[in-house]
């Protein structure tokens, strides 16, 4: 019993991770159907992000304080990540639209350029980030002990995930985001600016991706490669689930997470990944577009 809890919580707060990284590729890889291969550097400035802000608390702010730097620093990490994202979009990523390859290609090579930047300021070598006290430590479930870190990156997916459901579903700005992402070109016709809506969620986007980088801080040390562990798996929840289909991300995501840990139980961590792919492939014979696929007006 007590395996099988332990098993649970682990495909539960793998799942729960990947969610957090592929929220912002399911809307941006939906809306403007870029594979942003860039994606996991933006989580690396998420990790770094989170870093500064520590170092900052630790040099210039009292140490009765400095429990507060993460809570600060996930907003932080958001705005970064978003206004590097809005600067790649607007640099690059515009003026390729309608050319896949170009695009992904583009994107591979800023995402070196972004990881020799991050070994440049910060070196080669791993550095770790300090857990504030609060998420130190954990609770015991069945003399099993759940890490308090582990429980807040999922109650902080949970928050992320509903606060994106409720600006695409609830604001006008969202419904914007859906109606070029269902027919851009009659979006367009009633007055809707798909450039300026482009931009806005690529850098909403690139905002959850600095969130999930602020999140794996509380998991191991940070260096300029971290988002790389983890962007494969990530392209793997969206098309699982669904181009731009928020509840196929979900289902996704803890499916992956829970054969994962599964089969790695079972197995070992390498076979454990290849028993995982080859489970996809199976599904995607089966529903190639995915969990869930987007409904449009538009004629093929």
């Amino acid at each position: 019993m007590e395996g099988m809890v332990v098993q649970g919580f682990n495909g539960i707060s793998l799942g729960s991770i990947l969610l957090l990284i592929a929220l912002g590729l399911a809307i941006t890889f939906g809306l403007m159907k870029v594979i942003n291969m860039a994606h996991g550097e933006l989580i690396m400035i998420g990790a770094y992000a989170t870093y500064v802000i520590q170092l900052l608390f630790e040099n210039y702010v009292p140490a009765d304080y400095f429990n507060w730097y993460f809570i600060l620093a996930i907003p932080f990490a958001f705005i970064v990540a978003a206004l590097i994202g809005m600067l790649l979009e607007y640099v690059v990523i515009r003026h390729l639209y309608g050319r896949p390859l170009d695009s992904l290609l583009a994107t591979f090579g800023v995402g070196l350029i972004l990881q020799q930047t991050a070994r440049s300021i910060f070196g080669a070598p791993n550095v770790g980030v300090e857990a504030p006290s609060f998420l130190r430590g954990g609770l015991q479930v069945m003399s099993v002990t759940l890490p308090y870190s582990r429980l807040f990156i999922i109650g902080l997916v949970i928050v992320c995930f509903l606060g994106l459901f409720f600006y695409l579903y609830k604001t006008t700005g969202g419904r914007r985001i859906r109606a070029v992402m269902q027919n851009r070109d009659m979006a367009t016709c009633l007055g809707i600016s798909s450039r300026k809506v482009d931009s806005l969620t690529f850098a909403i986007g690139s905002g959850f991706a600095g969130i999930a980088g602020s999140a794996l801080t509380l998991i191991g040390p940070i260096g300029p490669t971290i988002g790389q562990n983890y962007i494969i798996d990530a392209f793997m929840v969206v098309v699982v689930g669904g181009v731009g289909m928020l509840a196929g991300t979900v289902i996704g995501a803890l499916g992956i997470g829970m054969f994962t840990t599964i089969f790695e139980f079972w197995t070992d961590a390498s076979m454990g990944k290849v028993l995982v792919f080859a489970l996809i492939i199976l599904f995607l014979q089966w529903r190639p577009s995915g969990l869930f696929s987007l409904r449009t007006r538009s004629l093929d």
